[in-house]
């Protein structure tokens, strides 16, 4: 109602100040970023069990390193199938009813892993989780890209993906202590009942920007602001053509950097808690600490990445120097992992690993910004999607490699080798492909 008020040159030039920022009479986007969050967290609770639970599942069913790997691998496997699935699955029924498939899949699918037995079993287990958990980030990213305005994206792509590392932050208090008291069947059975809560939540509480009774006009008009004006809001999803996508150089920049990155998280969701048993004696009741702060630190990188290249936007630097001044900053960041191996002090080497994460996620709130800053929105599910499986190719490779580093030569350093020097890498490789990050324009996707 204030904008209406005062002379017309001020109610102009509100939208685009902060002033009308702040006085917008809702502010439910950041609602929908809560609702992210916590899923990714719960996501990554369900994710990470099996590392923490890798010295218990190894003594019980009798793993060797190779089998671990296995599992781990059909994890990837069905995270690079699935990731193509649901970027075009999104992109067609809408984040709404895409996100609750993907979850309700991978919520049974983890509570399926307290009913079985040996490597097979488990190793299917885990790839219907993985193919569940592919959805996640595409119908996340493409909300993001429907509910806010390409100067705030990577500031909430920062929030909700902060739920990587709050996952993990959880899942060494809860796990250990079920796990202690009933086993760890009942940690998988248990943590996968009360978490589908979240599905009455999502159902409940999330409709399109346009079409969500919480939403004020003049939010609805900031959402839009930067709208791409060649489409109409409501351009059908299915004149973009999945293979159109793949010829796009922007395209294969996000694949790219997915591909180079990804696997260095994983390595630490999967296989932090076995390095720190084996290098520093911790087992499953004394290496919560080490990794509580580990993924604090995570987080703490998160929501700084984010909110450090909207903000440099905001102040006008383009997206081109902003996302790609902070991503440098993180690749020079994460190179200090290379000298890990050979840390005594437990605590010196929780900070220099601890660092490594809070830099990969920065690096990752700005890197799953690009898609959206790249191509019209009705796409950015489906180029996500390819640069999930891109990542989960990267991750099959690297979990292959670890397994067999560890099994031959039981040694961490040539996996921190690669962990140190990927990002750097990537950053080239992206800069090559895109120099500029000009958006790809909308008719070029159109199928004729």
């Amino acid at each position: 109602m204030t904008a209406d008020i005062g002379p017309a040159p001020k109610a102009q030039a509100a939208p685009q100040s902060l002033p009308q920022q702040r006085t917008l009479t809702s502010r439910y986007r950041w609602t929908i970023c809560a609702l992210l969050f916590v899923a990714i967290g719960i996501n990554y609770i369900d994710r990470q069990m099996i590392g923490i639970l890798k010295p218990t599942l190894t003594a019980d069913l009798k793993w060797s390193e190779t089998d671990y790997a296995s599992v781990v691998f059909w994890f990837q496997c069905a995270y690079a199938i699935g990731f193509l699935t649901f970027g075009r699955v999104i992109d067609k029924v809408g984040v709404r009813i895409g996100y609750a498939l993907a979850f309700t899949l991978w919520t049974i699918a983890s509570i399926c892993h307290g009913l079985v037995n040996g490597v097979t079993q488990f190793a299917m287990a885990r790839f219907a989780l993985g193919f569940g958990e592919s959805g996640s980030f595409p119908a996340s990213l493409k909300a993001v890209s429907e509910w806010f305005p390409q100067k705030e994206r990577a500031q909430a792509t920062g929030i909700f993906n902060a739920g990587t590392a709050f996952g993990p932050i959880v899942t060494p208090l809860l796990v250990p202590a079920i796990t202690l008291a009933w086993g760890w069947r009942a940690a998988f059975i248990s943590i996968g009942i009360v978490t589908a809560l979240w599905l009455v939540a999502w159902l409940l509480m999330y409709r399109s920007p346009q079409n969500h009774p919480k939403v004020s006009a003049e939010e609805l008009d900031y959402i839009r602001s930067d709208t791409d004006p060649s489409l109409p809001v409501d351009a059908t999803p299915a004149k973009f053509s999945w293979f159109k996508l793949l010829t796009f150089r922007e395209t294969w920049a996000y694949a790219a950097g997915k591909f180079l990155t990804d696997p260095i998280w994983w390595l630490y969701l999967f296989w932090l808690p076995d390095f720190l048993g084996k290098t520093y004696g911790l087992d499953l009741k004394s290496f919560g600490p080490p990794l509580i702060a580990v993924y604090v630190l995570a987080d703490v990188g998160s929501v700084l990445g984010g909110w450090g290249s909207s903000k440099q936007m905001k102040k006008g630097r383009s997206a081109n120097a902003s996302r790609k001044t902070t991503m440098l900053l993180c690749a020079l960041a994460v190179t200090p992992i290379v000298t890990a191996q050979f840390v005594s002090s437990l605590w010196v080497v929780v900070g220099i690993i601890g660092l490594a994460a809070a830099a990969h996620q920065a690096w990752s709130a700005n890197l799953m910004t690009l898609p959206s800053d790249l191509f019209p929105k009705q796409a950015v599910a489906s180029v996500i999607g390819i640069g999930g499986t891109a990542g989960a190719i990267g991750g099959m490779l690297m979990t292959t490699y670890n397994g067999y580093i560890l099994e031959v030569f039981k040694s961490y350093q040539p996996i921190f080798i690669v962990a140190g020097s990927m990002y750097l890498v990537a950053i080239l490789v992206i800069h090559l492909l895109t120099p500029r990050l000009k958006p790809v324009a909308a008719e070029r996707l159109l199928d004729r």
